[in-house]
């Protein structure tokens, strides 16, 4: 039970990560280019955080409807048994 759980919250950090890494490439294409000027100019706004919560709310989004279809889809399974 408890590696199960390890597994899913290992799995979901994943799955933030990646939800932040690719709002960061669409939101600042520049950080291919000078990432540094872009670390300096975040820090000169003290502006830290956005991007956590910009993620958050966006996988918050994406969780909801992956929740969603595999409940619809559970209960397509359960009729077919």
């Amino acid at each position: 039970m408890v590696e199960k759980f390890k597994l899913t919250i290992k799995k979901e950090v994943l799955y933030y990560l990646f939800t932040l890494l690719a709002l960061a490439l669409i939101m600042h294409n520049d950080l291919l280019n000078n990432p540094l000027l872009r670390l300096h100019n975040m820090y000169e706004k003290e502006n830290f955080f956005h991007p956590f919560l910009y993620s958050f709310v966006i996988y918050c989004a994406i969780l909801i409807l992956r929740k969603t279809i595999d409940f619809i889809i559970g209960i397509f399974e359960k009729k077919t048994h």
